[in-house]
């Protein structure tokens, strides 16, 4: 036998042996075990084939990326409601009180306030601003709280209110990001993605994070915000719609009948199942999942959305309008979503930018309008979680990306023609409720303007690492393999505001 013979005999049998494995390897997983992304598809089609016993349920764990998983310690909250007003509404028109900024209100910023700092607008030397709106002290915790907010004066011993949250980012898109996700730039996973990645969700036929959004548009981050980064893409968030269909292409096109859906669905799956036997790529997983709850999302999700059928005493409660699309409908969607076991819930209302260049951007006008659109259903959302036994399980988080200058707004020297602040991340307020948070407390404090922060500093890492210890994890220890080093939400920063849990 020549050289070239034994040679390609010889390749001959490590062909024959890697078939060997690679059929060997398929056949126990085919046979023995139906594949993990079969098992998937078993759990999934909920009353499609047989129950599943206990061997296959852990088989199914390890495939389905949203299988229910404990927190490290026992939490408080079981979900979160983290409601953000995008474009960043005047603390010094509704928590932050500060009188002696109305003895400044006209007169040239000092130095002291412009001198090496960054702002988005102003240039020159701003006129001070005193508060536009009128303070009272409410609830039994004697809270300070404006006018503009006369519903949720009634609920304020429910609050614990943040006053010295601070931000080193001026611009909306990076401070949206690193209020959400740890970091200014895009690509890391939001909060509510760590949230799923670390709990997965307690209902099979919903998503576990779902975002809601109003005022029109979408926040300056755009979808990055909700997004999963490096994250499996199945805990990214799920963007549904109070107004038409919940989901966009939710219903099945002309010609399609749900049954002809699900041997669709089967046989994609069975390929991708394939897939993922040959490769192990988890983003299989991913898809296989994503598939399936596509399926479920179908009748589960419209059925969830419709806020019709609610009473009208809630209707008149939270001031919702059926059938449109508004704030108030998202907030009693909220409700209705953490209470089906939806972990994270996400609200955007866009619309807060008050630089006072319209009537709709002034702190006169459209900061009063944009206020009583959101005090009555947020006012509502915590009291009918309360009346439901809901509140101790859910954390409600108030916030946006940054704050208001104590200074009115000019351009190129000029004042601008109705009354605004600038964007200002040195100090602004926020608040929690629910979820383990002690209520009818402040912490923090600024001083007496409103532009620096004396003391209980908190920074966006703080706001999640809370967060996420109402909700049982360490957030140094809840963690992801990117890129070679383990990434957490929370980055390298991050304390847990002790002050303010029950």
């Amino acid at each position: 036998m020549t050289q070239n013979e034994l040679h390609n005999q010889q390749l001959v049998k490590e062909a024959e042996i890697a078939a060997m494995q690679y059929h060997t390897r398929r056949h126990f997983i085919k046979e023995s075990a139906m594949g993990l992304g079969a098992l998937a598809l078993g759990y999934l089609f909920d009353g499609c084939g047989s129950k599943s016993t206990a061997a296959d349920n852990s088989l199914f764990d390890a495939a389905n990326p949203l299988a229910p998983k404990p927190p490290m310690f026992p939490g408080k909250a079981k979900s979160v409601i983290f409601i953000h007003m995008a474009g960043a509404p005047s603390q010094l028109e509704l928590f932050s009180y500060k009188p002696e900024l109305s003895k400044l209100d006209g007169q040239d910023c000092p130095q002291s306030l412009l001198e090496g700092k960054k702002f988005a607008f102003i240039r020159g030397v701003p006129k001070m601003l005193g508060p536009q709106a009128a303070f009272k002290q409410y609830g039994q915790s004697g809270m300070w709280l404006s006018d503009n907010l006369p519903h949720l004066s009634t609920v304020v011993d429910e609050i614990a209110m943040l006053q010295a949250v601070t931000t080193d980012q001026f611009n909306h898109a990076p401070a949206q990001l690193l209020m959400h996700s740890g970091s200014a730039r895009q690509g890391r996973p939001s909060m509510g993605s760590w949230v799923t990645y670390g709990l997965g969700s307690e209902n099979k036929n919903l998503p576990g994070f779902v975002v809601l959004t109003s005022g029109g548009n979408n926040p300056d981050a755009g979808k990055a915000i909700w997004g999963s980064g490096f994250l499996p893409s199945v805990y990214q968030g799920v963007q549904c719609r109070s107004e038409g269909d919940p989901v966009l292409f939710i219903k099945d096109p002309n010609g399609m009948d749900r049954d002809i859906r699900k041997a669709s669905i089967e046989a994609i799956n069975k390929i991708n199942q394939d897939e993922y036997t040959e490769y192990k790529d988890p983003e299989i997983l991913s898809r296989i999942a994503q598939y399936e709850m596509a399926y479920k999302m179908q009748v589960s999700v419209p059925e969830v959305m419709n806020i019709s059928d609610e009473p009208a005493y809630i209707h008149e409660m939270y001031g919702t309008k059926p059938g449109e699309a508004n704030f108030a409908n998202n907030v009693l969607l909220a409700r209705k979503l953490v209470e089906k076991g939806v972990r994270f819930v996400q609200l955007f209302d866009w619309g807060w930018d008050t630089h006072g260049d319209s009537a709709n951007a002034a702190i006169e006008v459209g900061l009063i309008n944009k206020c009583r659109s959101v005090d009555k259903p947020i006012t509502a959302l915590l009291l009918d979680l309360k009346q439901r036994g809901l509140l101790d399980e859910t954390l409600v988080v108030w916030g946006a990306e940054f704050g208001r200058t104590p200074m009115r707004e000019n351009r190129d020297g000029k004042t601008m023609p109705f009354k605004g602040r600038d964007h200002h991340g040195e100090a602004f307020s926020m608040w929690m409720a629910g979820g383990g948070i002690k209520g009818g407390i402040t912490y923090g404090e600024t001083d007496e303007i409103g532009y620096s922060i004396v003391n209980g500093k908190t920074e966006a890492f703080d706001i999640q690492a809370t967060i996420l210890n109402q909700l049982g994890f360490d957030h140094e220890k809840l963690t992801y393999e990117s890129q070679g080093r383990p990434f957490r939400l929370t980055d390298v920063y991050g304390k847990v505001i002790r002050e303010i849990i029950a």
